[in-house]
């Protein structure tokens, strides 16, 4: 990764960070990008800030414990106030992709709970279609054979991740190669009816704004209609 990658996502992480207030549940995202929002995090806890987070993956709940970030039980709260994550791709529309870091699963349940779903990524996130990075489903490992032959028919060329790499809810990965994703709500809903699925990484109508690091500056996508203006 250049530096200059690196830097914008810490001046996009910087940014988000600055959207959060007093006595807020905050989502805590998983992945590279999401580690560095975290870190600004527990500097903003050490200097006084009081919020209550939920970790989106294990190793997030133990970053978060390690710099003194309280923590609370996703069941135990009506919702999420703002959640600060990562993407592996976005479109203009705030279409992403999710689940590089394999936390999709719980990152999208976190992020159905959420008032506020904030997104960082440096510009190299950014395309005008999904599918340049290859889609991530959680899939029962029972099943993975199956849903393989079943992607086949999505015109989806999958493989089970790693040998094989299993999820913090105990599941595998299958990284799926469409190629262009011309629709992604309707690729979504036809992932969903797939049986062994148990997730997919296309987060559709859930992120309120992207803040896209691109060289010094952070440019923000706004979800159409948002009333998101903190």
């Amino acid at each position: 990764m250049s530096s200059s990658t690196e830097q914008e996502k810490k001046n996009a992480a910087r940014e988000a960070v600055k959207l959060i207030r007093d006595h807020q549940v905050v989502g805590l995202g998983t992945g590279s990008t999401a580690v560095l929002a975290i870190h600004e995090i527990g500097e903003r806890v050490r200097q006084g800030l009081v919020i209550q987070g939920v970790p989106t993956s294990n190793s997030t709940a133990a970053l978060a414990r390690e710099l003194s970030i309280p923590l609370v039980d996703i069941n135990s709260v009506a919702h999420i106030d703002i959640t600060i994550d990562g993407a592996d791709e976005f479109t203009k529309e705030l279409h992403l992709i999710k689940g590089g870091g394999g936390a999709l699963l719980r990152e999208k349940i976190v992020a159905v709970k959420t008032l506020q779903e904030v997104i960082i990524a440096d510009a190299s996130k950014y395309v005008e279609r999904l599918g340049r990075f290859r889609l991530p489903v959680e899939v029962i490992p029972f099943a993975s054979g199956y849903v393989l032959h079943e992607l086949e028919k999505l015109n989806g060329k999958g493989e089970v991740r790693g040998a094989p790499f299993v999820t913090d809810e105990g599941n595998y990965i299958i990284d799926v190669d469409f190629k262009t994703i011309e629709d992604p709500v309707r690729l979504s809903a036809r992932l969903k009816n797939i049986t062994g699925v148990v997730e997919h990484g296309l987060f559709t109508g859930l992120a309120e704004r992207v803040l896209m690091g691109t060289g010094d500056k952070v440019q923000v996508f706004l979800k159409q209609n948002s009333t998101f203006t903190a």
